[in-house]
């Protein structure tokens, strides 16, 4: 270290020793008294030249620093006034909510009337009785699977039940199940129809089953069904079947089982709905169509002008000689020698989505929608539902 003076100025070169000290304080590290500061920043030394005894002194002399007085108002910010930021909600967790939701399905998918004059009603929710005339419930029968996909009831009267994880045998008098058949060419029975002979035809998504109702068991099957799929079923008639596929039409003779006649390149190509006309003709529902077919040629004969473009799910004659067509949107009633409509879309539906009729049962109409039953009487302004297998009864 070096000491160079000029007049009251005193000039101290200091070497590397002294080099982190004149750092801390220019660095605020060490705080310093008001005086004099020159060249680097660093006050004149005393005699004693030791950079250690400077330090010491520079230290001693540094009076205690007084804390400033501050209100406490003074620490407390102020804001101008406004409203607050509107609350955003989490997004809910998606997931969660559709592994929690249980949604009841009100779905009545298939209907038929009884010997007895009762009703059965085949809905997502199980399989009911009622009487038609009331409406009142008679009985209610626990299923093993509630989706039922076809009803049919044998000549002594026993209750068959097509869901989709196979086929069932109830008895009526008991509502007990006394057989069941799990080994047909699908679990999905689709369609059920007993034959003149008291034969019952189980359709499935993968063909055609032959079942002795006395058994419950398999007599033959048709696994090679031209469409594949048995949709909808009807009798002729011969009595033979007919069968609605995802190709078009196809005849089964009753007797053996045998493929008699193929009717494909339909428009629409899908048959999912069948009925026989009284002059037996076959009316056929498509998903964009209603077609009247000649059985014996496989000639289409009319596609019914009010239908064309629409999804025609259920296909029904009346006693009257009228026909009711249920659609995915909407009822209509035709006179089938026109195609005539005879009555507009019937209102007061659970849901316009028809999935099955049955007529002329307690002197009316039933109708199974996506959303519940509902019941029709002649020169009705519009359709009733049935409180029982509503949406609006948990």
């Amino acid at each position: 270290m070096s000491i160079v003076s000029k007049g009251n100025v005193t000039v101290v070169l200091i070497h590397k020793r002294t080099n982190l000290l004149i750092t801390s304080i220019l660095l605020g590290l060490i705080s310093l008294p008001s005086m004099t500061i020159v060249a680097m920043g660093t006050p004149a030394m005393s005699n004693d030249k030791s950079p250690r005894a400077y330090a010491q002194k520079i230290g001693n002399s540094i009076p205690p620093q007084k804390t400033p007085d501050i209100k406490p108002s003074e620490l407390t910010p102020t804001y101008p006034a406004s409203a607050p930021p509107p609350r955003v909600d989490s997004l809910p967790n998606q997931r969660g909510v559709q592994e929690h939701t249980q949604e009841t399905d009100y779905r009545v998918s298939n209907l038929l009337a009884d010997f007895t004059g009762n009703l059965w009603v085949g809905s997502w929710r199980g399989l009911s009785r009622i009487d038609p005339n009331t409406g009142k419930i008679i009985a209610r029968v626990s299923l093993p699977n509630i989706a039922i996909g076809a009803l049919a009831q044998d000549k002594v009267g026993r209750l068959w039940v097509g869901s989709y994880e196979g086929l069932i045998r109830v008895e009526p008098r008991t509502n007990e199940i006394t057989a069941q058949n799990l080994f047909l060419p699908s679990k999905r029975v689709l369609s059920l129809l007993l034959d003149k002979r008291g034969y019952l035809w189980a359709g499935t998504d993968n063909g055609l089953a032959l079942i002795s109702p006395d058994q419950g068991l398999i007599m033959t099957t048709l696994k090679n069904l031209p469409g594949v799929s048995a949709n909808t079923l009807t009798l002729d008639a011969e009595g033979h079947l007919w069968v609605g596929t995802l190709d078009g039409l196809v005849r089964v003779n009753t007797a053996n089982a045998l493929i008699i006649k193929r009717i494909g390149n339909l428009p629409g190509t899908t048959v999912q709905a069948l009925a026989i006309s009284p002059e037996g003709l076959i009316w056929a529902g498509m998903p964009n169509n209603l077609l009247v077919i000649n059985p014996k040629t496989g000639a289409v004969l009319r596609s019914v002008t009010r239908l064309r473009g629409r999804d025609v799910t259920s296909v029904r004659f009346a006693k009257d000689g009228s026909i009711w067509v249920g659609t995915n949107n909407g009822l209509l009633r035709l006179n089938p020698n026109t195609g005539a409509v005879l009555d507009e879309e019937v209102t007061g539906l659970p849901s316009s989505r028809v999935l099955t009729l049955v007529s002329d049962v307690g002197n009316k109409l039933w109708i199974g929608t996506s959303e519940g039953l509902a019941w029709l009487m002649p020169k009705m302004g519009s359709a009733k539902p049935h409180i029982a297998f509503s949406r609006a009864v948990k």
